[in-house]
């Protein structure tokens, strides 16, 4: 019954912001490692950011680093993912994804998480 749900996505100008927020139930939040990964039409699922359980420590891809933060509010269970400077690059489907058991060197691998949202959509058009 662990479920998450993403939210937030839409269409932006190239140069605008859009802010996501994973919504999460059906485990205790705070235990959970939370990531964004994003997919584009024809590309693999790529890490964009994390934030560790406990320590709240985030991580991002070189591609977003700067622009982008993730945050998360364990009381509300939820993680957010304010999204600056958008570039039309940026235009994919965003997942969140959550584990429990999770070293920081493997925070980019899709494989390594048991949770998964249903995505939603960003569009950052040129």
């Amino acid at each position: 019954q662990v479920q998450l749900v993403e939210s937030g996505g839409g269409m932006v100008p190239a140069g605008g912001s859009l802010r996501l927020s994973c919504k999460a139930s059906g485990l205790t939040f705070n235990r959970y490692t939370v990531a964004w990964f994003r997919q584009a039409p024809g590309s693999e699922r790529e890490f964009v950011a994390a934030i560790k359980r406990y320590s709240s420590n985030t991580n991002y891809s070189n591609s977003v680093k700067g622009r982008f933060t993730m945050s998360r509010d364990n009381a509300k269970s939820t993680a957010y993912l304010q999204m600056n400077s958008l570039k039309a690059e940026d235009t994919a489907v965003y997942y969140c994804a959550a584990d429990q058991n999770l070293i920081t060197s493997s925070m980019g691998i899709v494989s390594q998480y048991d949770y998964w949202g249903q995505g939603t959509q960003v569009t950052v058009s040129s």
